[in-house]
């Protein structure tokens, strides 16, 4: 696993724990996945650990990554079972509405294999779970299992055609990605000011930030609007706050409040003169939704993101940034 997929992976556990887990470019997933016409069986997947081949449309799938289950639901169909978004009471997530929530779960952070294996899987999603090669092997005994992806940084979209190739429905996520990138396509379109705009999308922690990569699903979120991660990312400590002042600044992790209460935050020229969006604490939709990076979550994110963000990249001082939701 490349190495910013790792800090990815060691700051999933960190968001869920407190409660939560674009093309921004990689390789052309419709060559990683499909082998077969569309809804045709057999298929074969590649994963990180190899391929996978689906013999026949499966009827009881197990969805064990962070967010597969948003992407299985967005392609029309519902799994028996799914790995918990842990920190976020996600069976009401809002961008939801209207889906199955009330499935039986198989584990959070930790999976629990003896739950998956009674639920009679034919078919285990994985594409963004983080899981071990042992554990892939011990998947693999109860079904076929389509692990994290092969690329070195996979986008929403890279799950989203792999996972509508596994399970037969190729079409449908076509239309899907086209659905949700003509929500970006307005957006940017509206907001040419977005275009090459540096921000720091930073995650608040115990003794400092989180500046998060253009690659990582939560900045790749911003970086599909045409923002421009900035140099350098990763963790800074109070005395390189100055790293978050950015042309703009977007915060997730703490409320507006506490924020400001710390007169080092408070005193950066980016917050001072109101070109900050805060997305909330952990726990809460927006937060929740940036961490789910799926079709489900992405249209409801441009819903409640961008009167905040356009008011905070017109460079007016007098411009009011209005609160995310």
């Amino acid at each position: 696993m490349h190495n910013s997929r790792r800090v990815s992976t060691a700051l999933l556990s960190a968001l869920a724990l407190s409660a939560v887990l674009t093309a921004c470019g990689s390789d052309d997933s419709s060559d990683q996945a499909a082998t077969a016409p569309d809804g045709a069986f057999p298929v074969t997947v590649e994963h990180k650990f190899g391929s996978t081949t689906i013999e026949s449309d499966p009827e009881r799938v197990v969805t064990v990554g962070f967010n597969d289950l948003d992407f299985v639901l967005a392609l029309g169909e519902t799994p028996v079972a799914t790995r918990a978004f842990t920190g976020y009471d996600y069976r009401n997530r809002p961008w939801a509405e209207g889906y199955e929530t009330d499935i039986p779960e198989v584990g959070g952070m930790e999976l629990d294999f003896e739950k998956i294996a009674q639920a009679n899987p034919d078919l285990l999603l994985g594409t963004y779970s983080v899981m071990e090669e042992s554990d892939y092997r011990s998947l693999s005994d109860l079904a076929p299992t389509v692990a994290d992806l092969p690329m070195d940084n996979p986008t929403w979209e890279d799950q989203l055609s792999t996972i509508g190739t596994a399970l037969g429905r190729q079409a449908e996520a076509q239309e899907v990605r086209d659905s949700v990138q003509a929500g970006f396509d307005e957006a940017i379109a509206a907001n040419p000011q977005f275009a090459g705009r540096t921000v720091a999308v930073a995650m608040k922690m115990a003794d400092g930030f989180y500046i998060f990569e253009a690659q990582d699903p939560r900045g790749a979120f911003f970086t599909e609007l045409g923002f421009a991660a900035p140099a350098q990312t990763g963790s800074i400590t109070p005395e390189r706050y100055d790293l978050l002042n950015q042309q703009s600044l977007i915060v997730v992790g703490a409320t507006k409040e506490d924020l400001l209460a710390d007169p080092l935050f408070a005193q950066l020229p980016v917050v001072a003169e109101d070109r900050t969006v805060y997305l909330g604490e952990f726990g809460t939709d927006v937060p929740a939704a940036l961490g789910f990076a799926s079709p489900l979550s992405q249209p409801y994110l441009l819903d409640a993101t961008l009167p905040a963000l356009t008011a905070a990249t017109d460079d007016d001082p007098a411009t009011v940034v209005p609160a995310v939701g």
